[in-house]
């Protein structure tokens, strides 16, 4: 009898572990591609702010993005005292990030950026959710300011560490 109850038991855990884990891989599929990066600056919040809104406004929806690459159609959505949310579609594959900013002031500025693209296990979506963010550092010459370092991996980034934006820029 109480071989038969540990047996229906351990066959009961199986069924469920087997179930669960399931479950599990089928929601991390459907997940949509996502990218954070992290950065500090050694000047201000606002100054990092007030750059990233301008670069945004200069690179939206322009009539060709042929000869700039993916530094065009950039949507400036929403702000906020500490958030910027704004939104890029890709000339190429007109697929859409929704991207976001989040600043937070201490002794150093420190941004969270966010990218979220709906295409989950599209190769081409890691890339673009990076560089959807970076171009916009890069663009706004926050890589150059004071106490500019970057954070991320290949694991909340996924492409982080094998992209090269500069290269796929533009179209000819």
């Amino acid at each position: 009898m109480w071989t038969t109850v540990v047996t229906m038991d351990l066959r009961l855990l199986l069924m469920s572990a087997a179930l669960l884990g399931a479950t599990l891989s089928l929601s991390v599929a459907d997940r949509p591609s996502q990218c954070k990066v992290k950065w500090t600056f050694g000047i201000l919040c606002e100054d990092v702010y007030n750059r990233l809104v301008r670069q945004i406004k200069l690179w939206q929806i322009s009539t060709s993005c042929l000869y700039i690459g993916e530094k065009c159609s950039y949507e400036l959505v929403s702000t906020s005292p500490y958030l910027i949310n704004a939104a890029h579609t890709s000339h190429k594959s007109r697929s859409v990030n929704q991207l976001q900013f989040l600043f937070e002031q201490s002794t150093l500025c420190k941004v969270t950026g966010d990218s979220t693209m709906d295409s989950p296990k599209d190769p081409e979506a890691n890339r673009t959710n990076f560089c959807s963010l970076q171009n916009l550092m890069d663009g706004s010459d926050l890589i150059s300011a004071e106490g500019y370092t970057q954070f991320s991996n290949k694991w909340i980034c996924p492409g982080f560490d094998i992209t090269n934006c500069s290269l796929s820029l533009k179209i000819i």
